[in-house]
């Protein structure tokens, strides 16, 4: 049986092999401090020391009286917002997820996520309760850098890591190098949230030996509430929910969560989801991501899904804007860069949008009539919030501006 620290005073916190009790964390931050100032500006070295400091600041918010902390949500459906949310239910939260991946006191883990959101400070305070063993890397594209050997401000990974939680743009940036790939296939405990995974990345990791997982859950939730094998036999397109956490569905098919050891009160999600026989959900999309186009009902994740299965390798969004007759319409937002063909910046030339039109509509014709974006616009870049996701609320108001017909 494995003994959780349930109690905040009498929690240490091991970083990089050294156990600090929070008396000990003022004289730590000066430390710090002193490090930081004399190193170079804007150097990896300063950012790792800031992102030390951050970590510092957030035990010692952690050790106070206050029974509660402030995070931020992510903002993917909207503008992001701050809540106060209960230490207890952290606490309670970390050994949910303990307790199903097995993580003992000693296990190293991987802190490579922001701290002012909610992921990031839930690897500490798993880190707290179950006496993990816990490497900051200042949160980046590439954060199993360090095992390239590239710089003495990194912490010496432990190889293998027991236990990391990752994006799927870090997933997929450390496959890109030998080492770092290496690195990756060797954590036992990988736990990857923050956004869907793509096909393609869902295929590379599916022959990792160890253990990989897609992760459920929202700020409200405190981190997630769920888990998704991705690779192995056991791997499958339905998430099984944590013992002590109680779903069901809502008249609207969306997802509602009674888990009181993490959430004072039932949460009604927009995540419309079905269940199978044994329990776990599979999740469709989101009932704000629902187009109706002249009474057809079209899931934005699952049309973009179909999308990228075609295998064009655009970097799109699929949003919507109204319209007259059908109510609303499918609208294709996709980057100029993306596309592979010579067109200019700027407003378009009308051969050229005759050739993007073409390009398009040849690339899509496969796709339901119904399906078929009925509008297209032409991006620099998509619009993504500060967790990576996509940004739909900032999507809808760039399709508002596409007049280009398809």
């Amino acid at each position: 049986m494995v003994d959780f620290i349930l109690e905040r005073q009498a929690q240490t916190i091991c970083l990089e092999g050294r156990v600090y009790h929070h008396a000990e964390l003022p004289q730590l931050q000066s430390e710090l401090e002193q490090q930081l100032a004399a190193a170079t500006p804007e150097s990896a070295a300063s950012k790792q020391l800031s992102f030390k400091l951050e970590l510092t600041a957030f035990l010692r918010d952690w050790f106070a009286p206050s029974p509660t902390l402030e995070v931020k949500t992510s903002g993917s459906t909207g503008v992001p917002k701050r809540m106060q949310v209960s230490k207890e239910h952290m606490m309670h939260s970390a050994q949910l997820t303990l307790e199903f991946l097995h993580l003992k006191r000693g296990d190293s883990a991987l802190l490579c996520m922001p701290l002012e959101y909610i992921a990031g400070k839930m690897v500490v305070v798993r880190a707290l309760v179950g006496g993990l063993d816990l490497y900051p890397v200042a949160p980046c594209g590439q954060p199993l850098a360090p095992v390239q050997g590239q710089g003495q401000e990194y912490p010496n990974l432990p190889q293998p890591l027991k236990f990391a939680a990752m994006i799927p743009l870090q997933v997929y940036n450390s496959l890109q190098d030998e080492k770092q790939r290496q690195a990756l296939r060797d954590i036992e405990q990988l736990i990857i949230g923050g956004g869907a995974i793509d096909e393609a990345l869902e295929q590379e990791l599916s022959t990792f030996p160890h253990y990989v997982w897609s992760t459920y859950g929202m700020t409200e939730t405190l981190s997630h509430i769920a888990l998704r094998r991705v690779n192995g036999p056991e791997a499958s397109e339905y998430y099984q929910p944590f013992a002590h956490v109680h779903l069901e569905l809502s008249a609207d098919d969306t997802l509602v969560i009674d888990a009181p050891l993490v959430a004072a009160e039932r949460l009604v999600t927009n995540d419309i989801v079905v269940f199978n026989e044994k329990g776990q959900f599979r999740i469709k999309g989101r009932k704000d991501n629902v187009i109706n186009s002249g009474g057809v009902k079209l899931q934005i994740e699952e049309l973009e899904a179909k999308i990228k299965a075609l295998q064009l390798k655009w970097d799109f969004q699929i949003s919507s804007k109204p319209h007259p007759k059908f109510g609303q319409i499918v609208v294709l937002l996709v980057t100029r860069a993306s596309l592979h063909i010579d067109i200019t910046e700027g407003e378009l030339a009308e051969d050229q949008l005759d050739a993007v039109r073409a390009l398009i509509k040849d690339a899509l014709h496969r796709l339901p009539r119904y399906e078929q974006p009925k509008r297209f616009l032409l991006v620099e870049a998509l619009p993504r919030t500060g967790t990576n996701k996509p940004d739909r609320a900032q999507a809808k108001l760039l399709a508002a501006q596409a007049t280009a017909e398809l």
